[in-house]
């Protein structure tokens, strides 16, 4: 995606669920009126979740999920259901399409009733009417053809109406007053990306700039001298993995925090990553820590999650630990084999997928906190690093 580009992880998800066949793919290819799925007559066309990023009118930019048939069978079968199913959790609108010459049948229902459980907004649509007679719609129904576009437009209305309204967290500009002078530490080494900024870097930087702020970016080798060289600045935010350099320059009288706490912030996790901390402090020998990122990238030797969170585990606690990865969409349904789990900021999914593992956590009681918290907590800063939205939340 370009950087002119609202990222995946800030588009609306919209999801298609049903049974092979039932014009899921073709259903996807009339709203957006292009060729972005593969059609056939064969049932099990789709075989894997993909994901397709597009403007969609009124709604704006979205994302359309489109799922294997939930109706598959055998071994591989039944684990491109689980797949699609696991679909639900990063799906902000879900349509569940069903061939309208069948109707709804008890899987359909059961899937509806999973749909209603996890409160999504939904539709059902049914497909193929060119072919079948029409029943009386309802609010959440609606009768469709790809084939002939017929009431294809009326479908996107009714979509567009199922937006969902979400709270409006702001990821930086309410910690700092308008006009403020904000200093970005952004480490430059093996493990950045080749000529740009990741994603949280982004995104600060644009929300200092739409409130007539001031960004400032500098290298922590360079933060000394930038300190030096400008008016005391309102806040510094680093890169977590720079942390413990950073706090040794930065003065105690100037906030201090971090990238990955800031998108826990914004991404609703703040609270339950926050209160996982302190278990850090119970691991033992022999526990297993699951370290879980969103995104899916070229590991290096100085990777952040696969080499220097664990490195930094062991120096702090002593214990000899068992440390298991999971990365994009790999993020385990059964998590009672660990003490405890560290999460990215969570950049690239949405707000639903990254509430959805904070919950599944809490459910299945194993503590969960975020790279940034954990990383400012065995460095001894996790209160300076939380103090500024502390006191923005006192405020309010």
């Amino acid at each position: 995606m370009s950087l002119n580009s609202t990222p995946s992880s800030e588009r609306i998800h919209i999801g298609l669920f049903g049974k092979r066949n039932a014009g899921k793919s073709s259903l996807i290819n009339a709203i957006t009126n292009q060729d972005l799925a593969i059609v056939s007559n064969q049932k099990g066309t789709t075989t894997d979740p993909v994901m397709k990023a597009m403007e969609l009118l009124p709604l704006g930019p979205v994302v359309f999920i489109d799922t294997p048939g939930l109706d598959d069978t055998g071994e591989l079968g039944e684990k491109r259901v689980e797949k699609a199913k696991k679909m639900l959790h990063k799906t902000d609108i879900a349509l569940l399409v069903i061939d309208s010459r069948e109707g709804m049948d008890e899987l359909d229902e059961e899937v509806l009733a999973l749909i209603k459980s996890l409160h999504i907004p939904y539709l059902v649509v049914y497909n193929k009417c060119d072919l079948s007679h029409f029943d009386k719609e309802t609010k959440d129904t609606i009768y469709v053809s790809s084939k002939t576009k017929e009431n294809i437009k009326e479908l996107k209305d009714k979509i567009a109406l199922l937006k969902p309204e979400k709270d409006q967290r702001a990821l930086v500009h309410d910690l700092v007053p308008s006009g403020s002078l904000v200093i970005l530490v952004i480490p430059i080494d093996a493990s950045a990306p080749k000529g740009r900024l990741i994603l949280p870097q982004q995104q600060v930087i644009r929300a200092l700039l739409d409130y007539g702020n001031i960004p400032v970016v500098c290298r922590e080798s360079e933060l000394a001298e930038t300190l030096h060289k400008i008016e005391k600045p309102a806040l510094v935010i680093t890169d977590s993995q720079a942390f413990a350099y950073v706090s040794k320059i930065v003065p105690d009288d100037i906030p201090l925090t971090s990238f990955s706490i800031l998108m826990a912030r914004y991404k609703g996790a703040l609270h339950v990553t926050y209160h996982g901390i302190k278990s850090i402090d119970e691991l033992q020998d022999g526990d297993h820590i699951l370290i879980s990122e969103g995104c899916t990238h070229h590991r290096t030797c100085k990777d952040i999650g696969t080499v220097k969170i664990p490195n930094w585990l062991k120096n702090y606690t002593g214990k000899h630990l068992i440390i298991e990865t999971s990365s994009g969409f790999g993020f385990p349904s059964d998590l009672s084999a660990y003490k405890m789990i560290i999460h990215c900021g969570g950049c690239m999914l949405n707000e639903r997928e990254v509430v959805h593992r904070m919950q599944e956590a809490v459910k299945q009681g194993v503590p969960i906190t975020n790279y940034g918290m954990a990383i400012a907590y065995m460095n001894g800063i996790l209160d300076r690093s939380m103090q500024i939205i502390k006191d923005k939340d006192n405020d309010d």
